[in-house]
């Protein structure tokens, strides 16, 4: 724990959301249960297992006088979550949390909510993904882009950000696509943009009407139980891709699992779609960094045969 306490003594003041320390990667000895985020005007320290209350007591002496040299006679806002496999337990420690809860990225606007559900609506780690995708489609102008398992629409929003002229979010959840729709709302984007709540595997006909497209992403979750297993359902998505894509249009391809490595991806697309071709793999925002670069977060680029070639 002393290496999140050190980390605590010297936090910045946050702006944009962001992770500041990432016990989990295994480069801080001692503290690979923690993480600490910002979600201004909100501190979120997460443990992946139990503590006890005097571990939360030090804990809140330590945010107490960082944020007392940082924002002297202000409240300080935290919040703690405990996580244990799929289950979370997330309790107000100190302050009180915005509602509704606007945070920035990259000068892009997003919603979140830290006090219900395991997820907060915005993947930290996949700051350079959103970053990625802003700037792809930036480079080629008009560009339409469907998002899979779009969750809250964040690569929506960031590639209408690069000038995007029709993007397609599709995912199981309602619920999920309904803070899309803020999301984009919120950045000032009203048109050109659509919200499907299908199962994606049931709903390739949709997504073939609305296509070819020049960018496909791809973010699935690794394991959720009758949605979607990594092992067996991500071949059923890269099958697919040489059909949905203009040629020299590119698919973002992601995988966040510790057990899967970079080769699990790269063999199934050899086999499922051998036609497109490898461009790189995207780095992970530094603060991610892992000792074992294997189990962090997978975000693959790849492109499609020219026309000439098609």
């Amino acid at each position: 724990m002393q290496a999140l306490l050190d980390a605590i003594a010297h936090l910045p003041m946050p702006t944009d959301a962001q992770r500041l320390f990432h016990g989990r990667g295994g480069m801080h000895p001692g503290s690979e249960q923690w993480t600490l985020d910002a979600y201004p005007p909100v501190w979120v320290v997460t443990s992946y297992l139990p503590v006890n209350d005097d571990q939360l007591a030090t804990l809140q002496q330590a945010l107490s006088d960082r944020w007392e040299q940082l924002s002297p006679g202000t409240t300080l806002n935290w919040v703690f979550q405990h996580r244990q496999d799929v289950k979370a337990e997330t309790r107000l420690m100190s302050g009180s949390v915005p509602e509704p809860h606007v945070v920035t990225e990259d000068g892009a606007r997003y919603r979140v909510h830290l006090l219900r559900g395991q997820n907060h609506g915005l993947f930290l780690d996949m700051a350079e993904g959103r970053r990625w995708v802003r700037q792809h489609v930036a480079a080629h102008p008009r560009s339409r882009v469907l998002n899979l398992f779009a969750y809250t629409c964040s690569f929506s929003v960031a590639a209408m950000q690069g000038g995007a002229r029709q993007v397609v979010n599709m995912d199981m959840s309602g619920g999920a696509l309904g803070i899309g729709k803020q999301n984009h709302q919120l950045n000032g984007f009203g048109s050109d943009v659509s919200f499907l709540p299908h199962d994606v595997f049931a709903s390739w006909g949709k997504i073939t009407r609305s296509g070819p497209y020049d960018l496909i992403v791809l973010d699935p979750p690794s394991y959720q139980k009758g949605s979607f297993v990594a092992e067996k359902d991500y071949a059923r998505l890269m099958r697919r891709l040489p059909d949905l894509l203009m040629p020299d249009g590119h698919a973002m391809v992601c995988l966040n699992s510790p057990k899967l490595g970079v080769d699990f991806l790269q063999d199934l697309m050899q086999t499922e779609a051998a036609e497109l071709t490898f461009v790189a793999r995207l780095p992970n925002p530094a603060v991610f960094a892992d000792v074992d670069e294997a189990r962090s977060l997978k975000v693959l680029v790849y492109k499609a045969p020219p026309l000439s070639a098609a």
